[in-house]
């Protein structure tokens, strides 16, 4: 008669935890942070820059685990002479004029995506780029917006 009852505490008890788990399952199979979810982070970038001025600004979105990352997601600022201004996923590249920096495909992003910073104001941007939770290279979508000489940028892996 104990074997039974046993069994069910076993059994609930299996299904509790991966009940309680679900959640962070459906994070981790989701893919990352969506289009929406970009926009949003880049409006909420340039409002801070705005408020608190570059230096807090740019510190704020090259912290690491900050508001400014979420999942894959994380902002960039780029001078419109392709200098990096912020990077929230590799400070390492804070300072550097990346320009000339392709893609596998050879596609100059850097370049393209300030001269249409200048030109557009607001736009999206596709590429390849490793993306930062798997170190894979993946089509990567970048949606950005010019904020006086630069473009303040947010991205999703496809």
């Amino acid at each position: 008669m104990h074997q039974p009852v046993s069994r069910f505490f076993s059994i609930a008890s299996l299904i509790a935890g991966l009940a309680a788990s679900a959640p962070l399952l459906c994070l981790a199979a989701d893919g990352g942070a969506t289009e929406e979810q970009a926009v949003a982070m880049v409006k909420k970038g340039v409002a801070f820059i705005k408020a608190n001025g570059h230096e807090k600004g740019f510190a704020e979105i090259s912290t690491k685990g900050g508001q400014f990352t979420h999942q894959d997601l994380y902002l960039v600022a780029y001078g419109l002479d392709g200098t990096v201004r912020a990077h929230g996923a590799n400070i390492k590249m804070v300072g550097k004029n990346l320009i000339d920096l392709k893609d596998v495909d050879g596609k100059a992003f850097v370049k393209e995506r300030v001269e249409m910073a200048a030109s557009k104001g607001t736009f999206w941007q596709d590429y390849k780029f490793t993306n930062p939770e798997n170190k894979k290279i993946e089509p990567k979508r970048m949606y950005c917006e010019k904020f006086e000489d630069m473009a303040i940028c947010g991205g999703i892996y496809k």
